[in-house]
Parts: C-alpha cells; structure tokens; sequence
C-alpha cells in the first residue's frame, strides 16, 4: 500500500476507533475493539492483538488471527523487545530479528509497541505481523502509537 493511502485509511481508522472507544467499557474491551477493526481494515495485517503484561509475564489477550501462542517465554521476541526498550520496535523480516517467537510460520514481518496506562506503566504490547516482509514503517508507527493511547483513556 502506498505511503499517502496508507495513512489516509489510519486516519479514517482512528476517527472510528476513537468514536467506538468513547463508550463505557473497560481497556480490554477497547484492545478487543482495536484489534477487531486493525485486522479488517488493514488487508495487510495477517495477526492484530494483544500480550497482556502482568507479573512479568506476556499472557495473550484479544486478537484476530490464527491461534496465538499463549504466553511468551522472557526476554525473547519482539513483543518483549517493546517491554524492555519501552517503545515500538518494527521488524522487516523476522527471520532476522535474533530471538524471534514464530507463532506461525507465515509471519514475515512485524510490528510491536508497548500500551500504558495514565501513569505510564506498561500494561500490554500490541503485536501485528504480516504474510509479506517489509509491510511496516513510520506511519504505522505513528498511526498506531495514538490508536494503542485509546486503550487507557
């Protein structure tokens, strides 16, 4: 997708989510929300969700996708990469991230950032791979870093 249409089709996803996260619920009903509308507007994302971070653990939270696995074995993998650099972390091709977790093997690329509280802790980390390398870069960043804030309004 091309850099213009991309960020045209976050920005339409952001007015949306931000409208559906204004009503009640709770920051795992807005995960489950976020990740259900990434996975269908984005023809590009093959797994959207979430690891919750809770006592030092990854544990799989809401997500579109093939099966997850179900917890992530510490420090290994990108999406604690995000947890220990404390901020997104964007990989082309994750056969050649060391330490990469493939949940299944037709991920090629990938992106994480970590999801905080009002007090800046960390609470989850959204992960989105792809079927095809090279699929993430700066926009989806950007985009994404102000969709994950939705979480903990």
């Amino acid at each position: 997708m091309d850099e213009k249409k991309k960020e045209r089709r976050y920005q339409r996803i952001f007015k949306q989510l931000e409208e559906l996260c204004q009503k009640p619920g709770t920051p795992l009903s807005r995960m489950a929300t976020i990740a259900a509308v990434l996975h269908h507007k984005m023809d590009h994302f093959f797994w959207t969700g979430f690891y919750l971070y809770e006592d030092d653990r990854l544990i799989v939270g809401p997500y579109q996708g093939p099966v997850a696995c179900q917890e992530l074995e510490k420090p290994e993998g990108v999406c604690w990469a995000a947890i220990t650099r404390n901020t997104a972390v964007l990989v082309p091709d994750v056969t050649q991230f060391p330490g990469h977790i493939a949940c299944d093997a037709r991920s090629k690329s990938e992106i994480t950032l970590p999801v905080k509280d009002k007090n800046g802790q960390i609470k989850a980390v959204i992960d989105i791979d792809s079927s095809e390398l090279n699929q993430f870069n700066q926009i989806d960043e950007r985009f994404l870093q102000n969709i994950v804030n939705l979480t903990y309004k």
